[in-house]
């Protein structure tokens, strides 16, 4: 009787345990869906004259904070970020240990994105707030818009948007100073909204801050902002467009990669560097060529016993002079030819021919390319030294079997050595395994433009540059799905620029067609592309 009674209570006791236990998945139930809530806080969340350094939350279940450093935003932002407890043990409450000197008369706001979580299923306490202010009343403004790519139809994440107070403002703030002001797109958003805001005048300011310093870096930041001060309060939405700014050519030390060939770094665009060599007072033969893949050129040089040389550096204004000691190491001495394409050529591909080593010649009367029947066809053979390629253009026809011939001596590189006999063949496919997109522009605001044919990746495909055409065709179109591009191309250089901050220029204006397009086979597309926006 005893033992009966026993159990009994035993099962009692449990069905209370469990009916008492937190929120969670159990066995045969439901999942947990639902977010913690704040049960209280102490000071009271949108306190007025906050005069501590210590502040607590509490909840009505466990929680953990993860993601603390990429998801908590501070507004304004503190030199001395706060202690935050706990930091991924689970726990009922979050305190905060304000470590700055607060300033007076000031609103302040933790936002803590998506870094609030319950324990059990991970729900998030999305964009929770928490606010005060140091002064008798807690500023209530608002500042909202959206950000994007000034190039790239993907806008970054995590972008910071910032106001700096306008009578304070000067170019060099957003180098050395914090913002005022701060709110971030976090993971997810490409719109924005700054809160707590008091009225005044502001100078608005995006960036993708690589370093979370809420200072420009342009060696690593991307930019947005506007010419005009804003005013507020306002309702009106503002979009700011991010670019990365060219940087000015600087060069790095150079360092040897073998005992014939130096590897030299670079900041900025290499386009129009030239190099000299020289041991001592006596310039020496060399060639510059563009490292693949890499922010480095490479400087070839004789095999010869050499200490050290001296390395001159010029681009625009720019003007230096290395040293570099050489010391005995293996060469890279084989010169080898080999074909960008394998197999199919398309039509709106050109034949190029890598080289292991530079060139010195090209006889393009010792290049012989015929069709499968051995007819010869005519073509026009370039040598690019900065790339170490030969182009060989020509007319190519559907179903068409190419064969290149490199007689010997065809090419000769920078050491002295000729080729030996060589031969590659391509071949081309039918038309119908092509497609075609014709292009109208609708609403061209002003001319010239340059219109780009992007694949999934936001490669180029095709592109052509009109001053007055608004019709383009773009034929013989491998069938994948593709997008388009406008630039309007103010400066007349033929390819996109990017804005400067200092300059107060932003970049040039690109438009994106709305949708993708899917091409097939023998297909014929007639787009329409409005550009009114």
């Amino acid at each position: 009787m005893l033992k009966s009674k026993y159990i009994l209570f035993v099962v009692f006791l449990s069905i209370i345990v469990t009916s008492c236990a937190k929120r969670g998945t159990i066995t045969g139930g439901g999942k947990d869906t639902i977010a913690p809530k704040i049960v209280s806080s102490l000071p009271k969340n949108f306190s007025s004259n906050f005069k501590g350094d210590f502040i607590k939350i509490n909840f009505d279940e466990y929680i953990k904070i993860k993601d603390i450093n990429k998801q908590l935003i501070i507004s304004p932002p503190m030199k001395n970020p706060p202690i935050i407890v706990p930091m991924g043990n689970a726990s009922k409450f979050i305190t905060i240990k304000i470590l700055d000197t607060l300033q007076a008369n000031t609103t302040y706001s933790f936002n803590f994105g998506q870094s609030i979580t319950d324990n059990n299923e991970g729900n998030p306490y999305s964009q929770f707030k928490y606010v005060f202010s140091t002064g008798s009343y807690v500023d209530s403004l608002k500042l909202g818009g959206t950000i994007k790519d000034a190039y790239s139809k993907k806008p970054d994440n995590f972008v910071s948007v910032m106001l700096y107070d306008a009578e304070t403002f000067k170019d060099s703030t957003v180098y050395k100073k914090q913002p005022h002001y701060v709110t971030n797109t976090l993971d997810s958003l490409k719109a924005y909204a700054l809160e707590n805001i008091k009225a005044g005048k502001y100078h608005l300011i995006a960036l993708k801050d690589k370093n979370n310093n809420y200072k420009f870096d342009p060696k690593e930041d991307k930019i947005g902002f506007l010419k005009q001060e804003i005013t507020l309060p306002t309702d009106t939405l503002y979009q700011l467009e991010l670019f990365k700014e060219n940087q000015p050519f600087k060069a790095l030390k150079p360092s040897q990669a073998s005992s014939n060939r130096l590897l030299m770094g670079f900041e900025g665009n290499p386009r129009n560097t030239k190099v000299t060599v020289r041991n001592g007072r006596e310039t020496i033969p060399s060639k510059l060529t563009r490292f693949t893949g890499k922010d480095s050129l490479q400087i070839w040089i004789p095999k010869i016993k050499m200490d050290s040389v001296h390395v001159d550096v010029t681009n625009g204004n720019y003007a230096k002079t290395f040293t570099s000691r050489i010391k005995e190491m293996k060469a890279v001495d084989t010169l080898s030819i080999n074909p960008k394409q394998m197999g199919t050529l398309h039509f709106r591909e050109v034949f190029t021919l890598t080289t292991t080593l530079p060139l010195s010649k090209m006889d393009a009367s010792k290049i012989v390319l015929t069709k499968k029947d051995s007819t010869s066809v005519p073509f026009k053979a370039e040598y690019k030294e900065m790339e170490q390629e030969i182009a060989l253009e020509f007319k190519k026809e559907e179903n068409q079997k190419y064969n290149i011939r490199l007689l010997p001596g065809a090419v000769k590189d920078f050491y002295g050595k000729e080729n030996g006999p060589l031969q590659f063949s391509v071949s081309t496919k039918n038309l119908s395994e092509y497609g075609n997109i014709k292009v109208n522009l609708q609403n061209v605001k002003r001319f010239p433009i340059i219109i780009e044919l992007l694949n999934a990746k936001e490669t180029v495909i095709a592109s052509m540059y009109s001053e007055k055409e608004t019709v383009l065709n773009f034929e013989s179109l491998e069938p994948q799905n593709y997008t388009l591009r406008v630039i309007y191309d103010d400066n007349k250089d033929g390819e996109w620029t990017t804005g400067s901050f200092l300059e107060k220029r932003q970049a040039e204006e690109v438009i994106y067609y709305p949708k993708e397009i899917g091409l097939h086979e023998n297909w014929f597309m007639d787009e329409d592309f409005n550009l009114k926006q």
